[in-house]
């Protein structure tokens, strides 16, 4: 690797893009550094490969990366990422670890080490048009039709039935979305979802991963019958990964859909979005004896072990999530992980809902912690393309998933 290029892996997306390209460019003002910055955004599946399963950041191909919480297990065991520790004891992050919610620590600790830093936070919840919700005109259609009041939706049933209500395709409006691209991410993201908020765990009482439940079974033939349903979800749901989704709704084609908080306060900094002043979030749905979980998952910086830029790569991300930074992160359209952040008044003045993070993070569920998850996303990733795309027996399904996630845990 060159010596005078500064290299970081990044999730591709706009707000992550240019906040980092600003806080690059003001720490090197600062410090003086001479190294040319080489961001690459790349999309979920070629970000995984060039980090983790072809050894970028163990081989110094970056000095720094981008990644999430779903990785973080097997970047630490593949001894891929730097034990910032050391640094951190002696030179810690502006008001470590005080600055930041527990929830947002714990995912890259392992054995006292410390292995990243957060970057963008923000829990699933439901985002939805509030201006439609509030609506006189719309309260009283939906009572004439359905003969009760028109509410936000709390349970997966309520939320179809509301979703058909304003599903107006001539209008370029529908009713929700899942995002239901295969990228072992998103359709994992939902399984669980279905799974927790009906009551399920992913987890066996012998800590085996459990995935033939009866709550499972259920949830997975609400998602068939859901993504199945043309009166009621855009029409290219199973091309949507959480970012399109995202980007359908600042359009203005979406009445509601459960994605992360940070698409939500997207609506509000994006130049182009068209439901500015029009979004309000509340909690996940949940199943009839659930309640509304919702999936915390979030990116953090971690360094490469084989950077041979270790130090100046610690001074950088040290910056980087100091409170004016984080605050800029926000302001760019992503989430911001400090508390200061959650509250800021400036923050709050542009995304009116932004203080409600902390509550959501008060009910949150999050993905096991295992070096092999990888392996088990996929199986779980194949399990409901096969059932959103076939009509095969769901228990059959769930149940040649279980034999294949069984091998992995056996090995």
């Amino acid at each position: 690797m060159g010596t005078t290029k500064f290299r970081i892996a990044v999730r591709k997306f706009d707000a992550f893009e240019s906040a980092i390209a600003k806080i690059w460019k003001a720490f090197c003002k600062e410090t003086g550094c001479k190294l040319e910055l080489e961001a690459v955004p790349l999309d979920l599946h070629p970000l995984y490969n060039t980090i983790l399963k072809e050894k970028g950041l163990a081989n110094g191909a970056w000095d720094v990366s981008l990644i999430n919480t779903d990785w973080i297990a097997e970047a630490f065991t593949s001894n891929s990422v730097v034990d910032l520790t050391k640094f951190i004891q002696k030179n810690p992050p502006e008001d470590f670890p005080n600055g930041w919610s527990r929830s947002l620590l714990y995912k890259q600790e392992f054995d006292n080490k410390i292995v990243g830093l957060p970057f963008h936070d923000g829990p699933e919840c439901l985002i939805y048009r509030k201006d439609l919700f509030e609506s006189i005109e719309e309260g009283v259609a939906f009572y004439e039709e359905h003969g009760k009041p028109l509410e936000i939706p709390e349970t997966w049933d309520d939320l179809m039935e509301v979703a058909e209500f304003f599903n107006r395709p001539e209008k370029e409006l529908y009713g929700t979305t899942f995002a239901a691209y295969p990228d072992g991410h998103n359709t994992v993201f939902d399984f669980c979802l279905q799974l927790w908020t009906r009551g399920g765990e992913l987890f066996d009482s012998n800590k085996k991963v459990k995935l033939n439940s009866k709550e499972a079974i259920e949830g997975m033939k609400f998602y068939r019958k859901a993504l199945h349903n043309k009166n009621a979800i855009h029409p290219n749901s199973r091309d949507f990964d959480s970012v399109k989704s995202g980007l359908a709704f600042a359009n203005g084609n979406l009445a509601m859909m459960v994605n992360w908080f940070g698409f939500a306060s997207m609506c509000e900094v994006l130049e182009t979005s068209k439901v500015k002043g029009k979004v309000d979030v509340a909690n996940v749905p949940s199943g009839s004896n659930g309640e509304g979980i919702s999936l915390n998952a979030y990116w953090m910086y971690v360094i490469g072990s084989g950077s041979n830029n270790k130090e100046l790569a610690y001074q950088f991300i040290k910056y980087a999530v100091n409170a004016k930074n984080d605050k800029l992160l926000t302001l760019e359209g992503a989430i911001g992980c400090r508390k200061s952040t959650w509250t800021d008044k400036d923050v709050n003045n542009i995304v009116p809902y932004y203080y409600k993070l902390e509550e959501l993070h008060k009910n949150t569920r999050s993905l096991p912690r295992k070096s092999n998850w990888s392996e088990i996303a996929n199986v779980i990733d194949q399990l409901v393309l096969s059932v959103i795309n076939s009509s095969e027996e769901i228990e059959a399904i769930l149940n040649l998933a279980q034999s294949q996630v069984d091998s992995i845990e056996n090995i």
